[in-house]
Parts: C-alpha cells; structure tokens; sequence
C-alpha cells in the first residue's frame, strides 16, 4: 500500500470534521514527502530538535503540530512556525509561549492539557488548577496565545472502558470549561484525543483531532 492509500485507508474511517494529524516523528524527509505529495499537509512531532530540523528541510506549507511535552527553554525555537501547541500543561508554560509569541508578533495556537489517565507518568493540568488559571487576571493579559481547546492521553491498556470513560472525562472538561469560565472565547472547541490505538474510540466520543503515527507509517522507529 502506498503513500496516498495509507492515508486515504484511514481518512475513510474519520469524519469531515475531524482532523488527521499524521504522526511523523522518527521518520525520515523523505518517508514525510511521500504522504505530502500524496496530499495531506499537517504532521506532528514530539521532539524539538527534530520538529525544528524538519521545518528546516521540507516545504514550508506543512501545518506543524508540536505533541509531545515541551521545555520551556525551547519554546523560542518553535514559535516562528509551529501551527498548534497540542500539549500546555501549566501556567509558567502558557506565558513563556506568551512571551516568546510577542516578540516575533505571532498568535500561537494552544490546547491545554489535561491528565485524564490513570498513568502517573503522563502530564497535565487538572479542573481546579485550570479553572484556577482562566479566571485570573494575568491569563487576560496573554494577548499572543489562543487556547482552542484540550487534549488528553488515555491510559495505555485493552480495557476499552476505561479508554472511553478517560475520553469521556476530557469532553466534559471542555464542556465545563467553557460553561463557566467568561475569559474562553468561541475558538475554545478543540479536543485533541486518540492515538492509532484508540482514535475511533475517541472519535465516538467527540474527538476534534486525532494524532495517528503507526496505523499510517507502520511500527515506530528506535532512536
């Protein structure tokens, strides 16, 4: 199966409305070019130095999306470019993305993110801190950021009820947040949820974006 049917295999199995988000990391330029040229343009990655290096080298109309757990010390480095920040998970990282945005007059795209597994080792936000956040007067001030909603990790396991239930928990955060919280605006609707595991799951549930690597590019790369 080539490049264009991969894509077109799993693009049938996913809604309209539901953005693909090719999930490119450890694979080479030109594995990336074969499913740009076969005509999908939005890839993820999770490492800085890698996302950098490939919106160095490959065609800049790409949407770049970071996924992955970001430093604060290397946000100046991806905000020239980078389309959505899917993974903001505290207020110290907001306002350096914040800070670095100001200074090359750009509007950073954000999801906040949330700890919804049972995993101690995943990251994220819970409801009171982010409700915390919102609601103060220093998250007003932000002028180069926009939070357009959430995303969340499942739990890795088979057990399909505990995955729905987990993608069920991170809509209703969504949904509470932007019930009560008056310094959300009409953007404030993204839910980024579901891997290659457990992205129809996500789907069923309301997923907006689904971040897909090994169900498109095969079995991930070792480093």
């Amino acid at each position: 199966m080539d490049a264009k049917d991969k894509i077109s295999y799993v693009l049938k199995e996913i809604p309209p409305q539901v953005k693909l988000v090719a999930v490119s990391k450890t694979r080479p330029d030109s594995e990336i070019l074969k499913f740009y040229n076969a005509g999908h343009k939005i890839f993820g990655e999770n490492k800085v130095q890698e996302i950098t290096s490939k919106y160095i080298s490959l065609p800049k109309d790409i949407e770049w999306h970071f996924i992955g757990h970001l430093q604060r010390n290397k946000v100046k480095l991806i905000v020239p470019f980078v389309h959505l920040i899917h993974g903001v998970d505290s207020f110290r990282l907001l306002k350096e993305i914040n800070n670095q945005a100001k200074k090359i007059d750009r509007i950073i795209n954000c999801l906040l993110q949330f700890h919804i597994a049972t995993e101690e080792s995943k990251f994220g936000l819970d409801m009171e801190e982010a409700r915390i956040m919102i609601e103060s007067d220093e998250f007003k001030s932000l002028n180069h950021i926009r939070i357009k909603g959430v995303m969340g990790m499942a739990t890795f396991t088979q057990e399909e009820r505990i995955i729905r239930e987990e993608f069920k928990n991170l809509k209703s955060i969504l949904n509470e947040l932007k019930k009560s919280c008056i310094n959300l605006d009409d953007d404030f609707r993204e839910i980024s949820m579901g891997m290659s595991a457990d992205y129809k799951i996500a789907i069923e549930e309301g997923s907006t974006i689904v971040r897909i690597g090994s169900a498109i590019f095969g079995a991930r790369l070792v480093y």
